[in-house]
């Protein structure tokens, strides 16, 4: 592909991964987290689309996400583009023609590659491959859905079935979509050829996608056009109007219009490939032995079959003996210990967890910032105790307190700290006291991370006792930092 065909992608970049708790939860789910390999899922997503032939990515996220996207794809060596902010989820076809509608005010020829931000594919360039071969029918004016060559009978994927070749026309049509079969229709499809697994990957121009909301979905198009022409520049962001956005259609683009638009054309992939919808299929991408085991981390299995061990704590040793169809997930809050021909249900776990006021079915001891990251060490009646980690040249909010005083202790680092009107700076090993109700910020003048332990003390200690005075952030107020 030249520059005369360069394609934008746009990464969809929500969702929560309940099927993979603890690992995945909704304060930060599976696409940040490095399921497989050092980079998060979401950084190989954007590797995979980036360098010869790809734009800057454009990705659609919701407010929650919008630092850590940036701040993942700067680690990545990847220049963003607009990042569209989400008021509230409204699945992937509001969020896909938000993108169309903001690339076609610049080109409506222009191609887009439409690609979920949390599947796993081993072969970067294969996979550009494949895009590639759905160029022209792109340009043309066709809508280009992926799918994937299966190679076993699948029952938690829809499938496509292929049309008969059309002379002259390449990639085939796309006959139907063919909802998640039953094991023995699985069977069936695999054994007859002709169907591939939906990957749920789109490539079209804006302009195309535009034209088929006009003509199967036209009262969508009408919530979400009035959403992009009213959205607003918030701090390198882009947040689509709510009051619009609120009232448009909770409907993914398959249901809304690739099942109804008599124009697609279906490419097939043959790599390696998994939307990781749940731990069976991490335990199928993590290689297990002859004996079907696979350990990740501090793991250790001892007589076991068809298992998978996962220690995510650092210095927490899991060990496994003559287990046999077991899931293990060891968290620093959280494990999971799950018969493995039940892992479909683990998404109910979360929700009785939920149901139950369980604070782990939501969230992570350690919660990610935009300046950083601080984790909870110690909680108990008047004390807190945090590891808090601020990013080189970060600052958190000017602010204060009503209920809680604080001891800052720098272990790593310098920290430049305000006190009402003193500055200083504090250095490892020094500390420094915070005064209920002082006005306070914390900088990291350095290069590196600063890190130091926090001690609060007071008669209440949640997230939501903070003034805030400046935020460079433009945070309100209550959340952390």
């Amino acid at each position: 592909m030249d520059r005369t065909t360069e394609i934008t992608p746009v990464l969809l970049c929500g969702g929560s991964g309940t099927r993979l708790w603890p690992l995945s939860r909704k304060s930060y789910p599976k696409q940040f987290v490095p399921m497989l390999g050092e980079d998060s899922l979401f950084q190989q997503s954007a590797r995979r689309v980036s360098g010869a032939g790809f734009g800057a990515p454009l990705v659609v996220t919701n407010s929650d996400f919008r630092f850590t996207v940036t701040q993942q794809l700067a680690a990545a060596g990847i220049d963003p583009g607009p990042v569209l902010i989400e008021p509230e989820a409204r699945n992937t076809a509001p969020a896909l023609l938000a993108a169309a509608l903001l690339v076609a005010a610049d080109d409506p020829d222009r191609l887009i590659l439409a690609t979920p931000s949390d599947h796993y594919i081993t072969d970067d360039a294969g996979f550009r491959e494949t895009v590639a071969r759905g160029v022209e029918a792109a340009q043309a004016g066709r809508l280009v859905t992926f799918g994937i060559t299966p190679d076993r009978p699948e029952t938690g994927y829809g499938y496509l079935e292929l049309g008969d070749a059309v002379p002259g026309q390449a990639p085939p049509p796309l006959r139907r979509f063919v909802e998640k079969p039953d094991l023995a229709r699985a069977g069936e499809m695999l054994a007859a050829g002709g169907y591939l697994w939906n990957a749920g990957i789109f490539l079209y121009t804006a302009g195309a996608l535009i034209a088929a909301f006009e003509t199967h979905a036209p009262e969508l198009l009408a919530q979400v056009r009035p959403a992009v022409d009213g959205a607003e520049a918030d701090l390198g962001f882009l947040r689509l109007a709510p009051e619009p956005w609120a009232r448009a259609e909770d409907i993914s683009i398959d249901f809304a219009i690739m099942e109804k638009a008599g124009n697609l054309s279906v490419v097939a992939y043959d790599g390696d490939w998994s939307d990781l919808g749940g731990w069976d299929a991490v335990w199928h991408h993590s290689a297990p032995d002859a004996d079907g085991v696979a350990t990740g981390g501090a793991a250790h299995a001892i007589d076991c079959r068809d298992t998978l061990l996962r220690s995510e704590a650092e210095g927490l040793e899991l060990v496994g003996l003559g287990l046999e169809h077991v899931v293990a997930v060891a968290m620093p809050d959280a494990v999971l210990v799950a018969d493995k021909r039940r892992l479909q249900d683990v998404k109910s776990v979360v929700a009785t967890l939920r149901a139950a006021g369980v604070a782990q079915a939501d969230t992570f001891p350690k919660d990610h910032r935009p300046w950083g990251h601080f984790e909870t060490l110690a909680l108990a009646d008047r004390f807190q105790v945090k590891r808090i980690v601020v990013n080189p040249g970060a600052a958190l909010s000017l602010q204060s307190h009503v209920h809680r005083a604080e001891h800052w202790i720098v272990v790593a680092g310098t920290a430049k700290v305000t006190i009402d009107d003193e500055v200083k700076l504090v250095t490892e090993n020094e500390s420094v006291f915070i005064p209920l109700g002082a006005r306070h910020r914390l900088e990291n003048p350095g290069k590196f991370d600063m890190v130091l332990i926090e001690v609060q003390t007071g008669s209440y200690l949640g997230e939501d006792d903070i003034t805030r005075y400046e935020d460079v952030y433009a945070r309100g107020q209550g959340a952390r930092g």
